[in-house]
């Protein structure tokens, strides 16, 4: 039994074979239709529990079709239905619900309900996303950049804004797939120091640059993210635009980077905020490749934690 909690916890040969089995379960399906099973079938017969303390669209839409094309069945269950926490202790909850299916996948707030979901279940569980990592996109932002551009490793990657749980996930991942980091923000938005820490600390080659125009110098890929979340107060949504603004991924960005740089956004966005629409509908956009890759790497991350 396996667990999947963050790029930086599993071994990088691990990570490259999952992406090679998502390549290899992606070009399998060829021109099948999204809701035909695919030829194999390794979840036949399994059970996947889908929780969901924090809302999703492509989360929960991804890993619930992946089981089903597998031929497994899904138990979606929401924060609100089990009080993760608040009645029943969480590992209470893991011991419980490894009697009933054959995977965890779960999306929470707290790293340490995730934590401990996984010490107490007797069944692998994969991390969905928590406040503080999100290592099922950067498997999927990690497959999309090398259909298109071949190998990550040496290449320049740029997150530009906010150093929120998914820039932690390219912190982890910088020196497990062998890529530069360059993050550009404002200083009260930084990525956490521990987290930086110990990226450098593994190998990995991480810069802060405050003037997002040399960030983006020579850059291979340039990624953002949404720069305010639905529980923020419209003060700070304010306060958030006003710090941000500068980061904005436009075409006067873009044309630092590399002429042939690739641009993603794990979604939703908020078009004209972080990333202008000519960036995103633009030639070098591959945001909805990166959101299809989703299903292809949890696909995959689902059959190295069963041993399948």
């Amino acid at each position: 039994m396996k667990h999947f909690l963050d790029i930086h916890k599993t071994e990088a040969d691990s990570l490259r074979d999952i992406i090679g089995q998502a390549h290899e379960m992606k070009n399998a399906r060829g021109g099948k239709p999204r809701g035909a099973p695919d030829d194999e079938q390794p979840l036949s017969g399994r059970m996947v529990a889908l929780i969901f303390e924090k809302p999703s669209t492509r989360t929960r839409a991804s890993f619930d079709v992946g089981v089903r094309q597998m031929g497994g069945a899904t138990m979606l269950l929401t924060g609100a239905e089990m009080q993760l926490g608040h009645g029943e202790t969480i590992a209470d909850t893991a011991r419980v619900m490894s009697r009933y299916v054959d995977m965890i996948m779960i999306r929470t707030f707290e790293e340490s309900v995730l934590l401990e979901m996984a010490e107490h279940s007797d069944v692998p569980v994969i991390n969905g996303l928590t406040n503080r990592s999100h290592p099922c996109q950067i498997m999927a932002d990690m497959m999309t950049y090398e259909e298109h551009r071949g190998s990550i490793a040496g290449r320049k990657v740029v997150w530009s804004g906010d150093g929120n749980n998914v820039c932690a996930s390219y912190l982890h991942a910088a020196s497990q797939f062998g890529f530069d980091l360059t993050f550009t923000g404002p200083s009260q938005l930084d990525p956490d120091e521990n987290v930086v820490g110990a990226a450098r600390r593994s190998g990995a080659n991480i810069v802060i640059e405050r003037d997002p125009e040399k960030a983006v110098r020579g850059a291979d890929l340039i990624v953002t993210d949404t720069w305010l979340s639905m529980h923020d107060s419209m003060s700070t949504r304010e306060g958030r635009h006003n710090l941000l603004r500068p980061y904005q991924v436009n075409k006067h960005l873009m044309s630092f980077a590399n002429p042939d740089a690739l641009f993603m956004h794990c979604l939703p966005a908020h078009r004209g905020e972080e990333a202008t629409s000519d960036i995103m509908d633009g030639p070098h956009s591959v945001i909805f490749d990166e959101a299809e890759n989703r299903l292809h790497c949890q696909k995959a991350i689902m059959r190295w934690c069963m041993g399948l």
